[in-house]
């Protein structure tokens, strides 16, 4: 119970000095581990094992983030985790290796099982930064997202190559080699199964029950089995946790799931934290401070030039690569889980997992400075950062609208017209300064998160239209928002026919983004080719009735070919004849 007062203590004070200080709550976590830690005042002792109880933090983030990420986004997203991930995992281990290979003299194997494991990046700290701050869904925050999970994947491969080098016999029942890749595959196609067959069965059976505390339960079961599966076949039991939320991420309950497990995952990530702290050996660091510190600078300067260079290759421009690099610089949590292995498997001895352990934790302190130089170079880049101004200082206003891109200019100016005041949302720094630059008020944020709609004054406004290019916004996104403001009328731009369907069954008024513009231009040519106008008429509203009719058929079968013979031109085209004045137009 004391080992309890001693670590929340540390964590409120010193997470409240770090806040307050503008350096972030993990360097507080941090910093407050090593004080009370046994290398310094030895207030809590057996760091490992509040490290293992506290890794239970990670496994309920990835299963969090798998909650937000349908099957359907991840296959969009195959090539920036498969292409652009292996290529920051092999190029940054292989960098470090060469260095580490040079520098400290080490052998060839342990130079490789300590560069590799360096190259990984710490997700504990990283996505929870991105969760916060409402950067996961832009492109650098999709890609770096990408990269970390790419680097959970990684893990198998990395365990096999620690024991295919390991000069320690084999331990009996432990697997090795093909049969960790093989155990991935089993378990994956196990959770698939079990999430399909298993756990939407039973979180329906909870609902109709009616007892919240049921959710708390089986969101925490499903958590802890797919984890504890995936660690029985050999695996990162962080994998099986994420897998279990892909597999969930279609769900009806889960926000239900999201909110019950949220709370878990914050504290038990703070203690994960602690734990690293704790586990700094201060008497290495004072041993070898300038090697310490080194090779620190090191590892983050490698990666960064690394990562900055493959993100300008992936398409984004300088000052989100830069932010990029910036963001993935550090040694990560599973370079602890490596080291530890490794020095089991007899290539490297203890002395070298406790320094460039220190080197990890150090590294990942400086993440919140790196994010400050960050911003502030980003304030250098815009015309004027003081516009990025949080949507809590707008005025009230009866609409507001997310996206002040081409659609979302128009639809706001056209509602400003007829006399109604608007709120503007953008999470595009650029957007924004070039409306400002037309007088354009437009407030940053992630307008599709209920939190930033309530800053807002979603809860007073009339309506809010969603006009931003999010090909993955769909009916699941909107249920928080309805529950939150059910008085406030939304709608939706959507980008195509799939988007349309996706976004059906939320029940709001939904517009595809090129639908009105075709049709004008047809009416356009038509005219100009001195059809009657009568006519005209009577084939845009055919059309017009035949494409809601054709939808709702795609709708309700879930078939994107359904009522092909509802359009013109195909060979199992209804008929229908134009000249006919009598012409059924429902």
């Amino acid at each position: 119970m004391l080992n309890g007062v001693f670590l929340l203590g540390a964590a409120l004070v010193f997470v409240l000095l770090f806040r307050r200080l503008g350096l972030g709550a993990v360097l507080g976590y941090l910093v407050g581990g090593m004080l009370i830690g046994p290398q310094a005042l030895g207030l809590v002792g057996d760091p490992d094992l509040i490290l293992s109880f506290a890794e239970i933090g990670i496994i309920l983030l990835l299963f969090l983030v798998g909650l937000e990420l349908s099957p359907s986004r991840l296959w969009r997203m195959r090539r920036d985790i498969f292409v652009l991930g292996s290529a920051q995992v092999v190029l940054c281990g292989l960098a470090l290796f060469g260095l580490i290979l040079w520098i400290m003299g080490f052998t060839w194997q342990a130079a490789l099982v300590i560069g590799l494991p360096l190259g990984l990046s710490s997700t504990a700290q990283v996505l929870p930064l991105l969760q916060s701050q409402g950067r996961l869904k832009t492109e650098f925050g999709s890609k770096s997202f990408s990269i970390l999970l790419f680097q959970d994947l990684s893990i198998v491969p990395l365990l096999t190559i620690v024991a295919a080098l390991s000069r320690a016999p084999a331990e009996a029942g432990t697997p090795q080699g093909l049969q960790l890749v093989l155990n991935a595959g089993i378990g994956i196609a196990a959770l698939v199964l079990a999430g399909k067959f298993v756990l939407n069965p039973v979180l329906a059976l909870v609902g109709r029950v009616s007892e919240r505390e049921l959710f708390v339960v089986a969101g925490l079961f499903a958590v802890c089995a797919s984890a504890a599966l995936m660690e029985w076949l050999g695996l990162s039991p962080a994998l099986g946790a994420f897998v279990a939320g892909v597999m969930l991420a279609e769900s009806p309950y889960r926000h239900e799931l999201e909110a019950d497990v949220d709370p878990f995952r914050s504290i038990l990530l703070g203690l994960f934290f602690l734990a690293v702290g704790m586990m700094l050996d201060l008497s290495v660091v004072a041993a070898n401070p300038l090697l310490i510190i080194g090779l620190a600078a090191m590892l983050v300067a490698v990666k960064a030039a690394v990562i900055f260079g493959l993100a300008r290759l992936f398409g984004l421009a300088n000052a989100p690569a830069f932010i990029m690099a910036l963001l993935l610089s550090q040694g990560g949590e599973f370079g602890f889980v490596l080291f530890s292995e490794a020095e089991r498997a007899l290539l490297i001895d203890p002395a070298a997992s406790s320094l460039f352990g220190a080197v990890v934790t150090l590294s990942m302190a400086t993440t919140p400075f790196l994010m400050l130089i960050a911003r502030r170079l980003a304030k250098r880049r815009t015309t004027n950062e003081s516009k990025l101004d949080d949507p809590e200082s707008s005025p009230v206003t009866s609409v507001i609208v997310v996206g002040h891109g081409r659609f979302g200019q128009t639809a706001s100016q056209i509602v400003q017209a007829a006399g109604r005041e608007v709120t503007l949302i953008d999470i595009e720094p650029d957007q924004i300064d070039l409306s400002g630059e037309f007088g354009r008020k437009v407030f940053y944020g992630d307008g599709t998160r209920v939190d930033l709609l309530r800053r807002a004054g979603a809860a007073e406004a009339s309506a809010i239209l969603f006009c931003m290019d999010d090909r993955d916004f769909d009916a699941d996104a909107l249920v928080p928002i309805r529950e939150t403001f059910p008085k406030t009328k939304l709608f939706v731009r959507a980008f195509d026919r799939r988007q349309s369907l996706a976004l059906q069954p939320s029940g709001v008024t939904i517009r595809r983004e090129v639908l009105e513009s075709s049709i004008c231009l047809a009416r356009d040519a038509l005219e100009a080719m001195d059809c009657d106008a009568a006519k005209i008429d009577r084939v845009i509203e055919e059309y017009r009735r035949r494409d809601l009719e054709r939808m709702r058929v795609q709708r309700e079968s879930g078939d994107l070919h359904a009522g092909s013979n509802l359009s013109f031109g195909g060979e199992d085209s209804d008929d229908f004849d134009p000249r006919a004045e009598g012409s059924d137009t429902g």
